[in-house]
C-alpha cells in the first residue's frame, strides 16, 4: 500500500476508531503479545484463553470437558458453505448450547451453556486489537481491527483512506477477499467470518456496516448514535461526529452490540439462497423507542403509538425485529403477538416475513372464528390476521376476547381502514392490548383519528432520509399526453336512435351515468397511441439494463385493452393481473388467473433474468408488492392520497445497477399528484422525493461541469499538460470522483437525444481518454474501476461514430432569429387552437334551441372532459411565455446589462469581481472597463485562445485589476477563471 495512504489512513480513521472505542466505551486495547499469548498461534480466530476463562465465569458449573465442547461447538462446524456455518455459530451464540452435566450428587442432567451475558453487559469482556493475522489455508489476512467479546471475534473493522475515489469501495473489495468468496475463491480465512457477526467498513466522511457475505449494495450508513443523542456524542468526543463515529457509537456501544447481536440479526431463503441480514439504523431506534415507551408510559393505555417508515425501507423487517425484542421483554410477561393487514395479499406477505426470518410458530388466522380462538387460547401466541376478520370475531362490542395487557398489536397500514369501525372491533375484542401502527406513507394532517387510536409518532424515516441512506433510489417523475378530440355531432343522434323507447328524461338519465373518464380512458385508439408511446420508452431506456415495468390502469376493462394491445404490437412478454368474479365478461375470463397461477407470474417477474417483462394492473399489486426489478410505473389510473403514493413507491426499491425509479404518467389529471402531496407536512420530506425529469438534465449540466473544471485554464489539446494536472493523488481521486459521477448522470439520461447534445458526449469521450492515459502514466490501481453502465459504453464506442443519429429536436439558440419565427408560429397555432374552440362552444349554444337536452350534455361533457385533460397539463401557452421572457433576459444577459449600467463585455465583466464592500459603483464599473478594454486590446492577436503566453498575459493583467479593486484573495483564481471564459466566448474572432 502506498506510504502517504497508510499515513491517512491510520491518522484520519483508524486512530480515531480506536480512540473512540477505548475512550467512549472503555474497550481494552490488546497490544500483539496480549493477542499472541491468548491464542493458540495465527490459525486461531479466537483468543481461546480469554474464552475458557469467560465460560467458566459465566457457567460455574461447568467442567474442562464442557469448556472444551463450548469451543468446538463454535469453530468446528460441519457446513456447505460460509453462511451455512455463520448461522449455526449465530445459533449457537446466541442460544446457547445444550452439554450433559453430572451435579456433585452424582446426578446427571443437561445444562445450557452461555457464551454471553445479553442482560449484564458489564459481566462480559470488550476488547479490541489492531492488525491480527489470521493464516488461511493458502494465505494470511490481516484486518485493522477485530473487536473481541469474551475473546469471541464479533466485529471485524476495514480501513480506508478518505483521499480515495471510492473507499467503501475498496473496503467491500478486501472483506470479499478474507471471506474467500467470488473472485477470491479459495483466498483468505474465512473461518473468522463463521464466527464474526458485524463487518464494519470505515473512511471517516463515509462508513457502512453489513454482516458476512452481505452483498455490496446492502451495506448501510448507521446515522443515529441511540440511545446517545448526536449532541452527546459531539460533547463526548470534543468535536462534531463524522459519519464513523455516528456508526460507531451507534453499533459498538456495548449495550448496542450485545442487542443487535442478539434481536437484529436473521436469516431467510430467498429464491433458494440463504442469507444474513443485520437491521438498518431506522430499524434498530424505531424498536428501541417503541420498546422505551412500552416500558416507562405512565399508563398501560399511552404504551402504543405509530412508526412512520417510508415505502421500501424494511418496513416488514422492523416488524419481526420488534416481535423478537418484545418476546424477550421481561415486562410483556411472555406476550401475545397479532400483526394485522388490511389486504390478503399483504397478510401473505408479512406471513411469509415471519416465516422467512425463522420466528417461531407465527399462525395465520384463517377465518374470525379462528382469530378468536387464537387470541382466546392463552399468553405466547403469535398470530397474523387481516383486520377484516375482526368483523366476525368480534361480533358485538361487548365481546371481549381477552382482557391480557400483555397484548401487542401491530397494525401495518394504519391510515386505511384499521382506524374507523374495525379498529373499533379490535380495542373491543382487545381493550387492554398495546396497538402499534406501521405506514409507509405519512399520515394527511388532518387526520386525527389514526394517532387518536394508535397514539402519538414513535419514529418517522421519511422518503428523503431513505434516499439518502441509499435504502431506496429516487423517483424520478415525468408526464406525457395522449390528446383527443371528439368528432362530429352525431353522439347525441346515435343515442337516441339506439334507444327510441326512451324519454327525454330517461336519455338524461342514462348520460349522467356514462362513466366518460373510463371510456376514454379505454378507447382503443388511445390506448394503442400509448401503448406504442411506452414500447419505445421501455426497449429504449429500461430494458437495456435488465429492468421491468408496470402499467397501472383505470379499470380491469382497460388492463385487459392494454395487454391485448401490447402483444398484437409484438411487446416483450407480458400479462395481467386482476381480480376476477364469476359474472365477468368472456373476454375478462380469458385473462383469469388462478391464485397459484397469479403467484407463478408475479415469481417469474420478480426475477431479473425471467421473460415476463410487463404486468399490467388496476386494482392489484399497488401496495405491498415489492419488486425491486421493477424500474418504471406508467400510469394511466386516477388513483389519489395513499394509494397513488403507494404506487409510486413501487419503483423505489434498490436493485443492482438501478440509479433511480421512474413514473411515467399518461391520465392528465396532475392535479391529484399536488394533492396527494399537498396533504402532508413540508417536513415529511415528500416534495422532495418526487422530482421531475428535467432533474434529470440539471444534474447532467452540473456534474459535467463539475468535471471540466479542472481543466477550465488549460489548453485541452495539449494531452500530456491534461495528465500531469493530475500527478497529485488527491487530485486524480477528485478527479476519478467527478467522472464517475458524470458518467453515472449521463447513463441516467441515456437514449434521451439530450444526451447526445454537446457538449456532454465529445467531453465524456474525452475525458475517457485522459483518466486512461493517467491510469497508465501513474500506474494507480485505483482507477482499475468497473464499467459505468451498457449505456455510456454503447455511446462512447458507437453512438459518437454515428452520423445518422436522428435528433426529435434540433438544439437551436433561443436567440436565433429562425427559433423566434418559430415561437410567434406557435404563439398563433395556439391562437387558432382557442378560436376553433371558441367556435365549436358557439356552435353548440346556437343549435341548442333544437334540442335542449342533448345539446346540454353528452357530447359538450366530453368534449369539455377531453379539454379540461388537455389544459390541466402544463399549458403550452405558458411555457412559450416562459420561453418569450428567458429570451428576453438572455439577451440583456448577451448584453451585460442585466441590473448595471454597463453593456458589452464591461458589462458581462462586473458583476464576476468580487469587490471590498467599501468599493463605490462608480470605481467599479471603471475597473470593468479598464478590465475589458485590456482583454480587448490583446485579443487582437490573431487565434489568442490557443497562445499559453498570451493568456498568461490576458490572466496577469486581470489580477492586476483584482488587486487594485481590493477584491478576496482567496477568490481571485476563480474570479479570473471566469473572466476568462467571458472573453473566450466575447472576443474570439
Amino acid at each position: 500500500m502506498n506510504t502517504d495512504r497508510d499515513r491517512l489512513e491510520s491518522e484520519f480513521v483508524e486512530d480515531p476508531a480506536a480512540d473512540l472505542l477505548r475512550v467512549l466505551f472503555d474497550y481494552r486495547e490488546l497490544l500483539p503479545g496480549d493477542v499472541a499469548s491468548m491464542r493458540d498461534g495465527p490459525t486461531d480466530v479466537l483468543l481461546t484463553r480469554r474464552l475458557e476463562t469467560q465460560l467458566k465465569t459465566l457457567n460455574p458449573w461447568i467442567d474442562e470437558d464442557g469448556i472444551r465442547r463450548a469451543i468446538a461447538a463454535i469453530t468446528r462446524i460441519s457446513a456447505v458453505d460460509l453462511i451455512d456455518a455463520n448461522e449455526k455459530a449465530y445459533t449457537a451464540l446466541t442460544y446457547g448450547i445444550t452439554l450433559p452435566h453430572t451435579d456433585s450428587a452424582g446426578r446427571r442432567q443437561d445444562r445450557s451453556v452461555r457464551y454471553f451475558d445479553f442482560d449484564k453487559e458489564d459481566r462480559n469482556t470488550f476488547e479490541f486489537a489492531r492488525q491480527v493475522t489470521v493464516k488461511g489455508p493458502r494465505q494470511e489476512i490481516v484486518p485493522d481491527i477485530i473487536l473481541y467479546v469474551n475473546g469471541i471475534p464479533l466485529v471485524v473493522i476495514e480501513c480506508k483512506s478518505p483521499a480515495l475515489s471510492d473507499p467503501i469501495g475498496e473496503a467491500l473489495r478486501q472483506f470479499r477477499r478474507y471471506e474467500g468468496r467470488e473472485e477470491f475463491q479459495g483466498l483468505g480465512a474465512p473461518r473468522l467470518f463463521e464466527v464474526s457477526q458485524l463487518s464494519l467498513a470505515l473512511a471517516r466522511d463515509v462508513a457502512k456496516s453489513g454482516t458476512t457475505a452481505t452483498p455490496p449494495r446492502f451495506w448501510a450508513d448507521w446515522r443515529d448514535p441511540y440511545p446517545m443523542s448526536s449532541d452527546a456524542l459531539s460533547s463526548r468526543l470534543g468535536r462534531t461526529p463524522t459519519p464513523q463515529d455516528a456508526l460507531l457509537a451507534g453499533m459498538l456501544a456495548p449495550e448496542n452490540l450485545l442487542d443487535l447481536v442478539r434481536n437484529f440479526i436473521i436469516f431467510e431463503t430467498i429464491e433458494g439462497k440463504r442469507i444474513k441480514k443485520i437491521a438498518r439504523y431506522q430499524q434498530y431506534v424505531a424498536v428501541g423507542r417503541t420498546i422505551e415507551r412500552i416500558r416507562f408510559a405512565p399508563r398501560p393505555e399511552k404504551r402504543g403509538g405509530v412508526i412512520h417508515h417510508t415505502q421500501g425501507s424494511g418496513k416488514s423487517l422492523t416488524m419481526v425485529f420488534l416481535a423478537i425484542k418484545l418476546r424477550r421483554l421481561p415486562e410483556a410477561e411472555n406476550p401475545t403477538l397479532v400483526i394485522v393487514t388490511d389486504r390478503t395479499e399483504l397478510d401473505g406477505q408479512i406471513t411469509g416475513q415471519f416465516q422467512r426470518a425463522g420466528f417461531p410458530n407465527p399462525v395465520q388466522a384463517e377465518s374470525g372464528e379462528h382469530l378468536r380462538d387464537l387470541l382466546s387460547g392463552g399468553a405466547g401466541t403469535t398470530v397474523l390476521t387481516t383486520v377484516h376478520k375482526f368483523q366476525s370475531a368480534v361480533p358485538k362490542r361487548t365481546d371481549v376476547i381477552s382482557e391480557g395487557e400483555n397484548i401487542f398489536v401491530m397494525v401495518d397500514e394504519a391510515h386505511r381502514t384499521q382506524y374507523g369501525a374495525l379498529a373499533a372491533r379490535m380495542r373491543a375484542g382487545l381493550p387492554h392490548a398495546t396497538m402499534i401502527a406501521f405506514t409507509g406513507t405519512p399520515i394527511d394532517k388532518k387526520d386525527r383519528a389514526t394517532r387518536r387510536v394508535f397514539g402519538d409518532y414513535i419514529h418517522r424515516y421519511l422518503i428523503h432520509q431513505a434516499v439518502k441512506d441509499e435504502a431506496t433510489v429516487p423517483i424520478f417523475y415525468e408526464m406525457r399526453d395522449a390528446r383527443m378530440r371528439v368528432h362530429g355531432r352525431e353522439l347525441e343522434a346515435d343515442i337516441r336512435n339506439a334507444f327510441p323507447e326512451l324519454s327525454d328524461e330517461e336519455i338524461q338519465k342514462l348520460k349522467r351515468g356514462t362513466r366518460l373518464q373510463e371510456k376514454v380512458a379505454g378507447a382503443e385508439q388511445r390506448v394503442r397511441m400509448i401503448c406504442q408511446d411506452i414500447l419505445a420508452h421501455y426497449c429504449s431506456t429500461i430494458e437495456p439494463n435488465g429492468f421491468k415495468a408496470q402499467i397501472v390502469t383505470a379499470s380491469r376493462d382497460v388492463a385487459v385493452t392494454y395487454v391485448e394491445t401490447l402483444r398484437d404490437l409484438g411487446a416483450p412478454e407480458c400479462a395481467v393481473i386482476m381480480s376476477t368474479a364469476n359474472n365477468d365478461s368472456a373476454r375478462l375470463q380469458r385473462h383469469h388467473h388462478s391464485k397459484r397461477e397469479r403467484e407463478d407470474l408475479v415469481a417469474r417477474f420478480k426475477r431479473k433474468n425471467d421473460p415476463l417483462k410487463i404486468l399490467v394492473v388496476c386494482d392489484m399489486l399497488l401496495t405491498g408488492f415489492d419488486a425491486p426489478v421493477e424500474q418504471v410505473l406508467y400510469l394511466d389510473a386516477p388513483l389519489r392520497e395513499h394509494t397513488l403514493l403507494q404506487a409510486i413507491a413501487r419503483v423505489n426499491r434498490t436493485a443492482d445497477g438501478k440509479k433511480y425509479g421512474l413514473i411515467v404518467d399518461y391520465w392528465g389529471d396532475n392535479r391529484r399528484i399536488s394533492e396527494a402531496l399537498e396533504m402532508f407536512s413540508e417536513d415529511d420530506g415528500v416534495l422532495s422525493a418526487m422530482r421531475p425529469a428535467s432533474e434529470k438534465y440539471q444534474l447532467l449540466e452540473s456534474r459535467h461541469r463539475a468535471a471540466m473544471r479542472l481543466f477550465d485554464n488549460i489548453d485541452r489539446t495539449d494531452e500530456e499538460a491534461c495528465v500531469l494536472l493530475l500527478e497529485q493523488e488527491d487530485i486524480r481521486a477528485r478527479f476519478e470522483l467527478d467522472y464517475q459521477r458524470f458518467a453515472e448522470a449521463m447513463d441516467m439520461v441515456l437514449p434521451d437525444p439530450k444526451a447526445l447534445e454537446e457538449p456532454y458526449a465529445s467531453d465524456l469521450k474525452w475525458l475517457s481518454r485522459v483518466r486512461a492515459v493517467a491510469r497508465r502514466t501513474f500506474s494507480d490501481e485505483r482507477f482499475d474501476v468497473r464499467p459505468y453502465g451498457a449505456k455510456v459504453g454503447d455511446l462512447i464506442a458507437s453512438h459518437l461514430q454515428s452520423e445518422g443519429v436522428e435528433q426529435l429536436l434540433q438544439p437551436t439558440d433561443i436567440l436565433d432569429p429562425a427559433f423566434l419565427q418559430s415561437v410567434a408560429e406557435l404563439h398563433s397555432e395556439e391562437a387558432k387552437a382557442a378560436r376553433i374552440e371558441h367556435a365549436i362552444r358557439h356552435e353548440i349554444h346556437v343549435h341548442r334551441e333544437e334540442n335542449p337536452t342533448a345539446y346540454s350534455s353528452l357530447w359538450e361533457d366530453l368534449e369539455e372532459l377531453i379539454s379540461r385533460r388537455r389544459t390541466d397539463r402544463v399549458s403550452a401557452a405558458s411555457q412559450l411565455a416562459r420561453l418569450d421572457e428567458l429570451a428576453s433576459r438572455s439577451a440583456e444577459l448577451r448584453r451585460g446589462s442585466v441590473g448595471y449600467h454597463l453593456s458589452g463585455t464591461s458589462g458581462a465583466i462586473l458583476p464576476l469581481i468580487d469587490f471590498a464592500p467599501d468599493v463605490d459603483e462608480a470605481t467599479r464599473q471603471e475597473i470593468a472597463t479598464h478590465i475589458a478594454t485590456d482583454l480587448e486590446e490583446m485579443a487582437q492577436v490573431i487565434d489568442w485562445q490557443m497562445k499559453e503566453d498570451v493568456q498568461r498575459q490576458m490572466r496577469r493583467k486581470i489580477k492586476e485589476h483584482l488587486r487594485s479593486a481590493k477584491a478576496d484573495f482567496s477568490a481571485m483564481e476563480a474570479s479570473t477563471a471566469k473572466i476568462m471564459d467571458v472573453a473566450r466566448a466575447r472576443l474570439v474572432k
